[in-house]
């Protein structure tokens, strides 16, 4: 019987494409070692929980909280896109392309 794939999410997309462009040779080995999906998956679970974890702690640091999302709706948005973003440029330094 076959096993059942674990799902692959988007950090797990970005690194496939990162693996095939840029790590042609390790890209390769995963594949047909069949481990391909596997690191994917791991991948994509680790970016996710690290997203949120930091974009926790960038909030926490900076202010950004609950009670300041009350006062001002807007300018609560734009920080946390602004630190979403700096947490994927973190994440995809540090994880998906290296």
């Amino acid at each position: 019987p076959e096993e059942e794939q674990r799902p692959v999410g988007i950090w797990g997309q970005c690194r496939k494409r990162y693996l095939k462009e840029h790590c042609q040779a390790l890209y390769t080995a995963l594949l047909l070692s069949d481990k391909l999906n596997d690191h994917l998956s791991e991948i994509d679970e680790q970016a996710e929980g690290m997203f949120f974890q930091l974009v926790k702690q960038l909030a926490g640091r900076e202010g950004v909280t609950e009670q300041f999302k009350a006062e001002n709706q807007m300018e609560w948005v734009g920080q946390m896109n602004n630190i979403a973003k700096r947490v994927i440029e973190i994440i995809n330094a540090g994880l998906i392309y290296k």
